[in-house]
């Protein structure tokens, strides 16, 4: 199964603008969510889909591969959708956010194994434990399964709500990661459909898929990466790296 991952990046982020060049390390923050995937065993080709001239010269700056692509997408999901066009012989394409460098790449794999493994996942993704800090925080999106492991919903809100209190608890409160795998057909699909009501309301560019009634894959794992979504979020990152830097020396 020939597999590619299309790491979508704009430089105009509300919370966080020119995040994709963010370089308190020494690198790119672009380059470090690069490197991650390059390093998964399952995916023969990585590139950045972009609309900047600064982050393409960033990312070949450092040897990277990338495509330039319409200004005009609504989300990720379909800027990947049309970089994804010049790689017809591609069956599964990874949307790779550009805004998880601490990724285990190993989960990249996983997501390529789940849909070799059955013909019948369309698209995948990825969640994990939702810390309790993150119940009431609209920036980690939750998402709620049904007995096969699809997504019955994403939201910024918290869900599911215990209505009797938390010994009621049945269901686990699970953090989605912005990763996706989509089957070739599958993307090119999505970039067909318009931008549904919930998306919109939300948000969030997966809702347009399950709006449609198509049935995504969660993989969960007991791994909590680090998303960047602000400024701080990437203080405490540039933290961490430091610190592995150091305890190397």
């Amino acid at each position: 199964m020939n597999a590619i991952c299309i790491i979508p990046a704009r430089y105009g982020s509300k919370r966080f603008p020119g995040k994709p060049l963010a370089s308190e390390t020494g690198r790119p923050l672009i380059q470090h969510v690069y490197e991650t995937a390059a390093a998964a065993r399952r995916i023969d080709t990585v590139l950045v889909a972009t609309d900047d001239d600064r982050i393409r010269d960033a990312v070949e700056g450092f040897g990277g591969r990338c495509v330039m692509t319409r200004a005009d997408h609504p989300c990720g999901t379909s800027r990947v959708a049309e970089a994804a066009e010049a790689f017809p012989g591609a069956d599964v394409v990874i949307n790779f956010q550009g805004d998880e460098p601490e990724l285990d790449p190993a989960l990249l794999d996983r997501l390529v194994e789940a849909m070799e493994a059955d013909e019948s996942i369309e698209a995948a993704t990825l969640a994990g434990p939702l810390a309790d800090e993150e119940w009431d925080d609209p920036g980690a999106v939750k998402v709620v399964l049904d007995a096969a492991g699809d997504a019955l919903y994403f939201s910024r809100a918290p869900i599911p709500c215990a209505r009797d209190g938390e010994d009621s608890r049945q269901a686990p409160r699970l953090k989605h990661f912005g990763i996706y795998a989509y089957r070739a057909e599958a993307l090119r699909d999505y970039a067909r459909m318009p931008p549904s009501p919930l998306e919109r309301t939300e948000r969030l560019e997966q809702l347009r898929w399950l709006e449609h009634g198509r049935r995504m894959r969660v993989l969960v794992t007991d791994q909590r990466p680090g998303g960047i979504d602000t400024p701080e979020d990437y203080a405490a990152f540039v933290r961490r790296c430091r610190g592995r830097e150091g305890a190397e020396t």
